[in-house]
């Protein structure tokens, strides 16, 4: 090769645009020998509870602090009116309810002129739309009969845009609960709810709630439907949950127990959010958990959406990055009966202990798990000992159920060696590899996958995000570049579907006014969603993952980067159809020659859905929310000459029927 032609190549691999494009490169695709199979459930999701994913977020509660229990009672409420001293209160019954211990009690004997009342802030305000049902529902006792509840939806401007009302039941004793609905006559994004007291008395009141009625399967107390469908549209294969370092929490205290969300919605215990306070750059002091999504909601969730549950139990460890807390080895039976029993949540009978609160929650089908993570992210001897106690328990009484153990928090560097080799050792079932790198990175390690043991366990990439700045930083950002890139290392990973057999982008939801942490799938605000480049990177690879790997080679070998191009191949043989992926990270575009051994007779044309920008720091917005997203074209194929040609900075999924 001359140095010109040297020259070229590296301008192209490197992204800038050549004055003349290169020799077309041959592409091998032997549809005769794909034989591998690629996992029916290969692409899927990460669940975690940050940047207001949950509360504020997926989980449809509008009101925030509903039942008091913040670190500081009233957060997200403030007094309407004039409150005489003793008209509010805040009581804690503690022992006596240990899950909701406060509750309000209200006395209106002593009212000025003004009336009294509360208003709540909602999460970074309450997203009302025009002509839609709000339903209100509140517990409370009363002491002395003869106080009413009004309730008005208050716009950003002042104005009332939505009025109802409730009166507790005459002679109701003990803790009632009550609801009643009224419909909003304007849009607003950052509206509040105002609960006005009307008349003499005194009650007591908990779990003040406000839901949309267009949840998603319009379940009353549901998710929030406009997000679900972000992700039913992926198709996913999986739904991997709680997250993420929740599971293990900044101590032992905070960690993730999925006991305390199952059940009542007002006995499910409480606790802080750990990225209430994790990052000095974006503090969330009224960031908790209330746990309205819980283990139950996850289950479900990922049954409307067709997706295997994966749930990721604390091993005894809480973060390493914080306060390094470990549970004694001989203690660890309470965590490790955690996990037998979330197995019998899932999959026992109804005449079992936690079959049976399932069937009581609202399904006593079991919810056919099969598999479950034991640790997040964690590492060292310490949680290779921990993870042997979990192993051989789960195994000894269910050893249909796989276990997904974590490789650390990088991709490589002697943490991931030791892990990898320990759980290799123990024939753990699937390690659980983390990505957060920079481009350069995801394009460099296409080839990562192509000498790993097949026979050994699986792989789950189960964190992988493109860091636009570094890892961590506030300047991150979900541009063209970053999709590119990953979708770059996704043609590796496809290739090698018979070693890995699971890929999740994370984290999955980021609320615009209440992030910490980026980059993220996808992005709302109160009243919108849209999906990030790097969403339809994940979405064309779920909804088009065909059933078998085909090999796809240029001189014997995969592209990985050579002249800027990555490739993979897969058969549909449910829908007779071989779909190639291409992706060209060159400023010029690339034409690719076909052989197609074993394929007799082409159709004349192919289906083309392109991803590309010009520009490699584009992105999408709440108010550009298509401005990178797939485009559908037909491309003509010269069956005696077949070949493809790809646009610069593109991200391609071709699709050819086949006879």
């Amino acid at each position: 090769m001359n140095a010109l032609k040297q020259i070229l190549m590296i301008l192209c691999c490197v992204g800038y645009t050549a004055t003349a494009l290169p020799q077309p490169i041959t592409l091998t695709v032997d549809v005769a020998n794909a034989e591998k199979p690629v996992n029916p459930t290969m692409w899927g999701l990460f669940f975690e509870d940050i940047n207001m994913g949950a509360d504020g977020g997926l989980y449809a509660e509008l009101v925030k602090n509903r039942s008091f229990e913040f670190f500081r009672p009233m957060m997200g409420w403030s007094v309407l009116g004039e409150a005489a001293e003793g008209a509010l209160v805040v009581l804690n019954r503690q022992e006596q309810q240990e899950a909701n211990p406060r509750f309000l009690r209200v006395n209106t004997e002593k009212v000025g002129p003004e009336g009294l009342g509360l208003r709540n802030e909602g999460f970074r305000g309450m997203g009302i739309k025009e002509g839609l049902r709000y339903d209100f529902s509140v517990m409370y006792r009363q002491r002395k009969p003869g106080v009413t509840l009004r309730m008005e939806l208050i716009d950003s401007a002042g104005n009332v845009i939505g009025r109802g009302k409730l009166a507790p039941s005459k002679g109701a004793q003990g803790w009632q609960k009550q609801s009643v609905s009224f419909s909003a006559n304007a849009t607003d994004p950052k509206a509040r709810l105002a609960v006005w007291f009307d008349g003499k008395g005194e009650i007591d009141l908990d779990m003040i709630s406000l839901f949309p009625e267009d949840t998603w399967k319009g379940r009353p107390g549901g998710l929030r439907a406009d997000m679900v469908q972000m992700l039913a549209d992926m198709k996913p294969g999986f739904l991997r949950f709680p997250g993420g370092c929740i599971v293990e929490g900044f101590d032992l205290s905070q960690r993730f127990q999925w006991k305390k969300t199952v059940g009542p919605i007002e006995n499910r215990q409480m606790i802080i959010n750990r990225w209430n306070f994790e990052f000095g750059h974006r503090p969330t002091p009224d960031y908790f958990q209330t746990f309205g999504l819980g283990f139950f909601e996850y289950f479900q969730l990922a049954e409307d959406i067709g997706a295997e549950p994966l749930p990721i139990l604390n091993c005894g460890m809480a973060c390493q990055f914080n306060s390094a807390e470990v549970v004694p080895l001989e203690q660890l039976d309470e965590f490790v009966q955690d996990a037998l029993d979330l197995i019998e949540f899932a999959n026992g009978p109804v005449s079992s202990t936690w079959g049976r609160l399932r069937a009581d929650m609202g399904h006593p089908e079991p919810f056919g798990l099969k598999m479950i993570g034991v640790g997040n992210e964690n590492w060292g001897p310490q949680y290779i000992e921990r993870l042997a106690v979990f192993r051989r328990a789960i195994k000894d009484r269910y050893p249909e159920i796989a276990i997904v153990a974590s490789s650390g928090t990088d991709p490589n560097g002697e943490r991931f060696d030791y892990l990898n080799g320990e759980l290799r050792k123990m024939s753990i079932d699937i390690i659980d590899e983390h990505f957060y790198r920079h481009p350069d990175w995801f394009f460099e390690n296409a080839g990562r996958y192509d000498g790993y043991d097949r026979h050994g366990p699986k792989v789950f990439a189960g964190e992988y995000a493109a860091q636009s700045v570094r890892i961590a930083s506030p300047d991150n950002k979900n541009n063209w570049l970053t999709a590119l890139s990953e979708a770059a290392f996704l043609t590796g990973v496809e290739r090698n579907a018979d070693v890995v057999t699971l890929a999740s982008y994370a984290p999955l939801f980021a609320h615009v006014d209440g992030w910490q942490w980026t980059p993220d799938l996808i992005w709302v605000d109160n009243l919108h969603v849209y999906g990030t480049p790097n969403y339809y990177v994940q979405k064309l690879y779920s909804t088009n993952k065909g059933t078998h790997i085909v090999p796809i080679t240029s001189d014997g070998q995969p592209l990985t980067g050579q002249r800027g191009l990555y490739t993979s191949a897969v058969l549909d043989k449910n829908q007779g159809e071989l779909i190639i992926k291409v992706v060209n990270r060159a400023g010029t575009a690339a034409a690719l020659g076909l052989k197609l051994p074993g394929i007799r007779r082409l159709p004349s044309n192919a289906a083309l859905i392109e991803l590309r920008s010009d520009d490699p720091d584009r992105a999408n917005s709440i108010s550009e929310p298509l401005a990178v997203s797939p485009q559908e074209k037909t491309v003509k194929i010269d069956r005696k000459q077949p070949g493809l040609e790809v646009a610069p900075y593109s991200f391609n999924v071709f699709k050819i029927k086949l006879p």
